[in-house]
């Protein structure tokens, strides 16, 4: 008998998110039987796409994954009102959804953020039977606190709560490191109810293939040694330390430079320190197709990997780490913990101490030291390490031993 499977997420394709259709295609693959449960596409703009409408229920399939559409309330703006709103709203009507209306699933499978979406499957549980899988993405409230996003003790208090409660009710939490585990082991959750199954990447967008697409103009050429950042440029990336870093480079290394792709609330700030400073050696480049990122990535001579120096950071795995890792070349980790011990793991690159300008300075020098052959085995050394312990197939393959344990007879 097929086991069915409930994908319970706030947010799926043509939304840009982790867990969406590429893994709803390759637990299908696989042999499930899948339903996503999920809003009307409007992240992160907080408009609709085009081409959809709110409505009551809507439902799709592709290729072999049936999606329901639940209304919400769209909203990504700066308002916490209104961003509760649309989280409460989801959370509403998947929950009328999955109590009333919902053929019985097998297992539902609960993505985190947001909280909301944790405390509908628990209750969904608790009326109709349903065992529920936790993929717990963001430590919350540490997640709200540490970035600023919610900084009132009280309101996070409650947060802590409502947390430790789903956590009592669902039957396996999945993290995606090592110290996400310790923490919530720390916090009472039994470690018999946890698993660590790591992230991958959008691994056709970012695979070897992307090389057949053309870089930028504005990339610099080869005869520059081009260590490359992409990803959103806000406070918890601190990319001031980065550019303090090119400053400490230029005279001693003059042939290095940081390439910063992307975007982000801190990119004007960070584009007013490199003017100030006279720096020709950081380039920023906007934000671009997936597949334009991964032929820069397939380019570059280093990858960089930067978060400010938070304890919080210190148990998460950056979701970049795994897409360098795929792509094959020396990664540049100034992570301190779990990503960190990632790539010693896999001898695929050198870390650098976070928010340390010397620190990052020291490791690429140290890498631009090294021959041309020993990086290119540190890139395939960090690709096979991917390959074997981080891929979606491995990935999706543990998910699917966890279900199948929460399933009497299958």
């Amino acid at each position: 008998m097929v086991t069915r499977i409930v994908i319970l997420t706030q947010w799926f394709d043509p939304e840009p998110t982790f867990k969406g259709l590429t893994f709803a295609r390759e637990l299908v693959r696989q042999g499930f039987e899948v339903e996503v449960v999920t809003g009307f596409p409007n992240y992160p703009g907080g408009r609709l796409y085009p081409g959809y409408k709110l409505r009551v229920i809507q439902r799709e399939e592709i290729d072999g994954v049936h999606i329901t559409r639940l209304p919400l309330y769209p909203n990504h703006d700066s308002s916490a009102l209104r961003r509760i709103l649309n989280y409460m709203s989801f959370a509403a009507s998947s929950f009328f959804y999955g109590v009333f209306i919902l053929r019985k699933p097998d297992v539902i499978y609960a993505y985190h953020p947001p909280l909301t979406v944790g405390l509908c499957a628990a209750l969904i549980r608790l009326l109709r039977g349903v065992p529920v899988v936790y993929d717990i993405q963001d430590m919350w409230p540490d997640t709200l606190r540490a970035t600023g996003m919610l900084n009132n003790a009280r309101i996070l208090s409650v947060v802590d709560r409502v947390c430790s409660w789903v956590y009592r009710r669902v039957d396996r939490i999945v993290v995606l490191s090592p110290g996400f585990r310790r923490l919530l082991i720390e916090r009472g959750v039994p470690s018999e109810k946890l698993e660590i199954i790591y992230n991958w990447c959008d691994e056709n967008a970012l695979g070897r293939g992307a090389s057949d697409v053309a870089v930028p103009p504005e990339f610099p050429r080869d005869d520059r040694f081009r260590v490359v950042f992409a990803g959103n440029m806000g406070p918890a990336q601190a990319l001031d330390s980065v550019v303090a870093a090119a400053k400490l480079l230029k005279p001693v290394a003059p042939q290095v430079c940081f390439v910063l792709v992307g975007s982000g609330i801190s990119i004007g700030a960070l584009k007013a320190q490199v003017d100030v400073e006279a720096l020709d050696n950081v380039v920023f480049i906007p934000r671009v197709p997936m597949a334009e990122v991964g032929a820069m990535l397939n380019a570059a001579d280093a990858l960089l990997v930067h978060l400010k120096n938070d304890p919080l950071f210190a148990i998460t795995i950056p979701s970049k780490t795994q897409a360098y890792m795929a792509i094959g070349r020396p990664v540049v980790m100034a992570v301190p913990g779990d990503a960190a011990e990632l790539v010693e793991r896999s001898g695929g690159g050198v870390v650098a101490n976070a928010q340390d300008p010397q620190s990052l300075a020291d490791a690429v020098i140290g890498l631009l030291a090294t021959s041309a052959e020993e990086r290119r085995r540190m890139g395939e050394r960090s690709r096979q390490f991917y390959l074997q312990e981080m891929s979606i197939q491995v990935g999706v393959g543990r998910f699917a031993n966890c279900f199948r344990s929460l399933v009497p007879g299958r």
